[in-house]
């Protein structure tokens, strides 16, 4: 986790403490449910509660003391509460494994994660949704292969945008069911030593379902659905970063990064206003993506359990919830902020001569009559010569010099071609389809 890209509310998520609380729950929780049983005293989830409800402070260190030389985390945090409790924690851990605490925790901590990364998206949407209502009908240039293609507005971009991290919103919810289980089953996930019922209870008390099979560690295909999806996720805010970094090339300058007072775009052009906030998302992305292959890699565990996974999981359990967490919030920050200029959007759009209404062209020869292959050849022969010429040749005032055209269409009928409105017809019920 780098500072640099981390906010309080996730970062507590993921702290020792916050870990070693979590554990404490569970063997609580458990402890209570095996004194209701019958196996343990009462008395012994009593003593347990008691110390927890005058609010201690979990001493990391001394934990991390007595794991330098247990060389166990778990046996270690067992041992330091039991100096704090007394005799009647030892019945703390009746019939668990280490892995019963671990992952039900790490299950906790993801569940808790994935919360606010829903939070997160609930904000980008809104901001998304209110900028694409604000410039529903603002012309702009599609392009593909990088290239000017037909008339859209910059509304329906963002719409787009809207829809697809509406679907990254349904992903992260299924993400967070799949991933919030509990396993408290003991070696060998078998129960033997322990009664399902401790497990359920468990499961209630931290909001968890119960894992059918766990064979002492949930199993990894979870994990690996869920870092999967923060992967999507990340690539869906490059996507949009990756948009806004072109929109604000010199060349394009549609939109651009909110430039604040004050703010410095380089340290020796002082001219530069440079999207620094959206290259940065493109590289934030790349670490998210960066957990999802040895997430799919931990599946693959020996047997009924090892502890392969546990490294990976230290690094991207954290890393990887943080970096998107402080991904999403820049984003909507970006979008909040966003400088638009319609101006250069309708400069641009003219800028090529009207090639952007050939397809229509196109269309009218065919319903004139004109066999497909013959209209495409006269538009294209008419549209070349308006991109050799860099824009500065009219489209419109070729096709009608042009007798063969002309011959098909009426000077109306291919004036009537460039109506720029006609290509936002269709507008408002896209809107009604993505918002409604």
């Amino acid at each position: 986790m780098v500072p640099r890209y981390a906010r309080p509310a996730m970062t507590s998520i993921w702290e020792p403490e916050a870990r070693y609380r979590i554990w404490f729950e569970i063997e609580a929780h458990a402890t209570q449910k095996l004194g209701e049983l019958g196996v343990v005293p009462q008395s012994a989830a009593k003593a347990l509660w008691d110390w927890w409800a005058t609010e201690p402070v979990i001493d990391v260190e001394a934990i991390d003391a007595i794991e330098a030389v247990t060389r166990h985390d778990v046996i270690a945090f067992l041992t330091w509460v039991a100096e704090q409790v007394g005799d009647e924690a030892r019945f703390m851990h009746q019939g668990m494994t280490s892995s019963d605490v671990l992952d039900t925790t790490l299950s906790v901590q993801l569940a808790r994660a994935a919360d606010l990364l829903l939070e997160d998206l609930d904000a980008l949407l809104a901001v998304i949704r209110r900028r694409a209502e604000e410039h529903k009908y603002t012309p702009t240039i599609g392009r593909s292969h990088g290239i000017h293609a037909e008339p859209v507005t910059f509304g329906l971009k963002l719409a787009s945008a809207y829809a697809e991290f509406d679907r990254c919103r349904k992903r992260l919810e299924l993400a967070h069911e799949e991933i919030a289980t509990c396993a408290v089953s003991g070696a060998v996930g078998t129960f033997a030593n322990i009664d399902p019922q401790v497990e359920a209870y468990v499961a209630a008390k931290l909001g968890l379902r119960v894992e059918p099979v766990s064979t002492q560690v949930i199993p990894r295909d979870r994990h690996a659905m869920f870092f999967s999806v923060l992967g999507v996720i990340a690539s869906c805010v490059e996507r949009l970063a990756i948009e806004v970094r072109h929109l604000q090339r010199t060349e394009v300058l549609e939109a651009e990064e909110y430039f604040s007072p004050g703010q410095k775009g380089s340290s020796a052009m002082p001219h530069k206003r440079n999207p620094v906030l959206t290259e940065n998302l493109t590289g934030l992305a790349r670490m998210v993506r960066s957990a999802v292959m040895p997430a799919m890699e931990n599946v693959a565990l020996w047997h009924e359990r090892d502890i392969s996974h546990s490294s990976v999981e230290r690094f991207i359990g954290p890393d990887a919830t943080i970096t998107l967490d402080f991904a999403l919030a820049r984003l909507t920050g970006v979008i909040d902020k966003l400088l638009v200029y319609p101006d250069r959007m309708q400069k641009n759009l003219d800028r090529m001569g009207g090639l952007v209404h050939s397809q229509r062209v196109l269309l009218a020869l065919t319903q004139a009559g004109v066999s497909r292959e013959n209209a495409y050849r006269l538009v294209q022969r008419n549209a070349m010569k308006v991109w050799d010429s860099d824009g500065s040749l009219s489209l419109r005032d070729l096709l009608l010099a042009d007798e063969d055209v002309r011959a098909a269409l009426s000077s109306e009928q291919i004036e009537e071609k460039f109506d720029l409105d006609y290509h936002f017809a269709q507008i408002e019920g896209i809107f009604e389809r993505v918002f409604r």
